[in-house]
Parts: C-alpha cells; structure tokens; sequence
C-alpha cells in the first residue's frame, strides 16, 4: 500500500472540494449563528473519502476532476450535516480533537447549521445540470435521494435500539444496520456518482453495490474498534465513547451474545440509564469483558474479512480499467481499511 500517495491525493481532493464548499456558502447575515459555523467541520479536516471516492472513480472511467467537483461538494456537505446531527443525537463531546458543535455553541444553533447545510448540498446538484446535462443530473440527483432516505432510516433503526434498550440483537441485525447507515453515503454512491459522470451515464452503477458494502462495512467496524483501542489525539472523538452512548457495535452485541448471565444483566442495566447518568468507571469495566470475551479481536477479524471480499469485488470491476494514480487510489483506501489505526 503506498499510504503517503493516498494522504497526498486524498488531501488534494479534499481541499479542492472544501473551496467548493465555501463557494457555495451565502456572503450575507447571519454569518455568527449560521453561515461561519457552516464550514467549521469541514475545515477541521477528516479522511476525505467520500470526495476522494466520487473524484477518483469518476477519473479512473474517463473523466475529468472539474466535472466531479459539484457532485463532490454536495457529499461533503451532506456528510459534514449528518456528523453536526448524530453528534447531537449522540451527545457526543469530541469531533476531530475539537468540541462539537453544539457543546461550542448550543443544541439549537447545531441543529439548524445542519439542516442549512443539507439545503445547501442542493444547489450543486442543480448546478450539474449546466456541466453534465439533464440526464445525467438528474441520475445523479436520484443517487443523492437514495443515499440520504437509506442514511436516515438505518439511523433511525440504531437510535430506536438506544430508546427501546434493544439487547438481544444478531450481527446481521448490525450488518444491516450499517449498510443503511454507513456504506451508501460513504462508499457505494460516491463511487456509483463517480463513474456515472466519468462514464456520462454509460455504467450500470449495480456493479459497485458489493464493493462499496464490503468497504463501508469494514470502515465502521474497525472505526467502532478504535474508538475503544486508540489515542483520542489521534482519533479524535472522545475514546470509550461509543459505549457511553449505547451504540449497537459488533463488539457490544457479541459480547451480549457470549456473556454470562449475570454479565448481560450488568450491561443491559448499564444501557438503560439515561447517558449523563452512565459512568466511565462502568464503561470500561463493560471494555474489559470485551477483550475477555475476544469481542474486540472478532470485530477486527470481520473487519479484515469484509476488507479483504472489498479487495476481490476492485479488481473484478477495475481490472479492466487502464492504470493510473486515481485506480491506485480506490485499492489502497481498501488496503487502508485493513490496516488502519486511525
């Protein structure tokens, strides 16, 4: 995996498409309580993946970057609306080594910058039209729908968990969940938007649905994994966090599954408290039979297993495809996944 070729052009991408973002943001009031706090979490970095995705795959079928870029756009912001929601949802603490953005400001005004900025990944889609047609557009503007009834629907599946204090769930139960979730928004329709233009509507986009859900998979779940192993400077969101909050993670749910009686009763009764009342102390007590049950190692080796059936499905669809930086890409963000401790 050459991981410093990745890093460059993810970053790459991902600065050409933060311009556009801000190109897209209003020159007018109220610029304190809105429109400045609209680029906050974009500009506190992230992996880039669903721009780098959208780009690299609508290079690698022919295209060009500056045909990419509206589409790329309107997933950033929609990702960066999503994250300002579920950390509300969430009473998360921590995003990206900095406060959340209703823990700097208020629930009112997070919540509002969100739904402004899901308005605002609207307009590049419009914009679309004047680059690509109406065909084309409008492909990629069902694309987007879909992404974002899939993305509400498997959030609305993990939060009635957390309210119905659901504890006797499968790991395709997770599975399901996190294609809803997770795979469409971060990987399956960036690479379908992609190779849509790339190929000006010529690509059955069905090809990249196994691809992009063996990717999206492993991403969440070794993402679900570091939040409990890793350094929160390097991760950035606060560790252990996960089950403060009662996410449904493969690990929470295989450790339900393997525990003793007694050990399901205290977790199921740890889960029930409302989450200002569920302390550290039992949170890592709750970490601690995870790695006494192997939950943590079977999580990472379902990880690499779906990573490794993500690697089989890039070369089925690439290998045909001729070679270059943007081809390369697409296969070490999978290698990535694999190896990755951040």
């Amino acid at each position: 995996m050459n991981e410093d070729l990745m890093k460059t052009m993810l970053a790459a991408y991902g600065a050409a498409t933060l311009n556009g973002i801000k190109d897209f943001i209003p020159d007018k009031e109220p610029r304190t309580y809105l429109y400045d706090l609209v680029a906050e979490y974009p500009e506190r970095g992230g992996k880039g993946f669903r721009p780098g995705l959208c780009i690299a795959a609508c290079k690698a079928f022919g295209g060009v970057q500056s045909d990419a870029m509206n589409s790329a756009v309107c997933l950033e912001l929609l990702h960066n609306a999503f994250l300002v929601h579920d950390d509300v949802e969430d009473e998360s603490l921590i995003r990206r080594n900095r406060p959340t953005l209703h823990e700097a400001n208020n629930r009112a005004i997070a919540i509002n910058v969100g739904d402004a900025m899901q308005v605002l990944a609207m307009y590049p889609l419009h914009m679309n039209r004047d680059r690509l047609g109406d065909r084309v557009a409008s492909a990629i503007y069902l694309e987007v729908r879909h992404l974002a009834i899939e993305s509400a629907e498997g959030q609305a599946i993990e939060l009635g968990w957390r309210r119905d204090n659901v504890c006797d769930l499968r790991e395709t139960d997770y599975l399901h969940m996190i294609l809803k979730k997770t795979c469409w928004y971060t990987c399956i329709h960036p690479l379908r938007i992609g190779a849509i233009i790339g190929t000006r509507g010529r690509v059955n986009p069905e090809i990249f649905d196994r691809f992009g859900y063996f990717m999206g998979t492993a991403f969440q779940i070794q993402d679900d994994v570091l939040n409990l192993i890793a350094e929160q400077d390097a991760y950035g969101k606060e560790i252990c966090g996960d089950i403060i909050e009662g996410k449904r993670t493969l690990m929470l749910i295989h450790l339900l599954q393997h525990g003793s009686a007694e050990e399901h009763s205290f977790v199921k009764n740890f889960l029930s408290l409302p989450i200002n009342k569920r302390s550290l102390d039992d949170a890592r007590a709750i970490l601690a039979l995870m790695n006494t049950y192997g939950s943590i190692a079977h999580a990472k080796k379902t990880a690499q297993y779906l990573a490794g059936g993500a690697l089989k499905e890039f070369y089925s669809i690439f290998a045909r495809l001729p070679a270059g930086d943007d081809k390369t890409l697409i296969e070490n963000i999978v290698l990535y996944m694999i190896n990755r401790t951040y």
